[in-house]
């Protein structure tokens, strides 16, 4: 299997190349060259198969060149150690519970898969610089899975005052191979710094530097797993299944698009968004305007020009038609949001994080002229990381889980930042 370019087909690597790099060359995303439906006898016998049998098929295409067998159902092993429970909330309604792994969010997926790939991939003495930025969760994760792998340092970029307290705390205090970087300006800017960063070849001749955000196809691509899970959990529904999707980036519903590729029985996806509606208003409009990003009560999702949604434009060949019977997409704002979270834990106890509460308003959205449907909507973090929202509009008191109890006491430790010139000298030095 080789990866190409979304700037250039003829632009082909290997699995391993790809993931080292991060970005090609032409800065273009690397994607596929080509998707295998697995046989429709997978899908048929899907629950007698365990999570990591699934995952094992699911990824198998796309990696073995580079990654033995025996190595790859280690590294499963190692990564989906913990549950990915749906949860039925209303007739018709369940909940994708992504919060139980280590650092609490849908991302522990990806960002364990690529640390354990990278470590596949490392020679003795060599050294890899991981750059990534994050709007929330991926800065925890990252932190989390790459923690004291051996020959890789990572360099985190995060928007000042717009994470919660505890996704800071995940990022700036575990020390070691870990450098947080504190950006005076939005998601946006941090993600601008670091596509620089892998052009600049001031820095790219003397270091080795590779992405751990969604554009990372390491990072990327394994979240179709819990996809694949949701579907054995829901098949026993009998009837049409959709997902709804929280969407910041654009990376989590386009691997859920390669699991309906890979031949999940699975038919439509809505992408839920904040008021950084760019997705919708093309979807309503035909027309991709990306604009700066607006901060939001879901951070995570505060993002103006989404990269991955060239990949789910990819996958549909540019066929905005085709595209639109697969795709829908509804923006929300804060107070429609709130009231969504309040509505929901008065109905049914359930409590569910800002996130969450625009996947579960997207889904509504979309039943409202698809009654008979069974929806799946995406709790992408646990409510506890954004403690502060949900305590206050819910008027509740949450308990803090000890993983996340044991950091907060700690130190932050992160460096400040307002221009890509003060990154560079960091990268440079590092």
């Amino acid at each position: 299997m080789k990866f190409h370019s979304l700037n250039n087909p003829t632009e082909k690597v290997s699995f391993k190349d790809a993931v080292v790099a991060g970005i090609a060359p032409d800065k273009g995303l690397y994607f596929p060259e080509h998707i295998t439906p697995l046989p429709t006898s997978f899908f048929e016998n899907i629950a007698s198969l365990s999570n990591q049998g699934i995952a094992f098929k699911a990824i198998h295409q796309f990696v073995s060149e580079d990654i033995t067998d025996t190595q790859l159902q280690s590294i499963l092993e190692r990564v989906l150690d913990f549950d990915f429970p749906v949860v039925d909330i209303e007739d018709n309604v369940g909940t994708l519970e992504l919060f139980h792994g280590p650092t609490m969010a849908f991302k522990d997926v990806g960002a364990r898969f690529m640390a354990n790939c990278l470590g596949c991939f490392s020679k003795e003495g060599e050294e890899v610089t991981v750059l990534v930025a994050t709007s929330g969760d991926t800065g925890g994760a990252v932190a989390n899975g790459f923690l004291g792998v051996e020959g890789v340092k990572v360099v985190i970029l995060y928007p000042s005052g717009k994470v919660s307290e505890i996704q800071e705390k995940q990022l700036t205090t575990l020390g070691r191979n870990i450098k947080a970087i504190e950006v005076d300006g939005t998601f946006d800017d941090c993600q601008t710094m670091v596509k620089t960063a892998f052009l600049d070849k001031d820095i790219t001749t003397s270091k080795k530097l590779t992405s751990a955000n969604s554009i990372n196809v390491a990072r990327w691509l394994p979240q179709l797993f819990y996809f694949l899970f949701a579907y054995k959990q829901a098949k026993m529904q009998h009837k049409e299944i959709v997902f709804s999707i929280p969407s910041g980036n654009f990376g989590n519903i386009c691997a859920g698009m390669v699991a309906q590729r890979l031949g999940m029985p699975v038919n439509h996806f809505i992408a839920a968004t904040n008021i950084n509606d760019t997705v919708p208003q093309f979807m309503a409009s035909g027309s991709y305007r990306p604009k700066p990003s607006s901060v939001t009560i879901s951070n995570a999702m505060d993002v103006g020009d989404p990269s991955n949604f060239i990949r789910i434009r990819h996958l549909y060949h540019n066929d905005f038609e085709l595209l639109a019977k697969n795709l829908s997409s509804y923006a929300f704002d804060d107070d429609t949001t709130k009231q969504a979270m309040k509505s929901v834990y008065k109905k049914t106890g359930y409590v569910m994080d800002p996130h969450g509460a625009v996947g579960y308003l997207g889904l509504k959205k979309y039943q409202e002229t698809h009654a008979n449907t069974y929806g799946i909507f995406l709790e992408t973090a646990h409510p506890i990381k954004f403690l502060d929202v949900v305590e206050n509009n819910l008027d509740i008191t949450l308990e803090i889980p000890p993983r996340i109890k044991s950091i907060m006491g700690k130190e932050k430790v992160a460096t400040q930042i307002a221009t890509y010139g003060e990154l560079k000298s960091i990268l440079k030095d590092s």
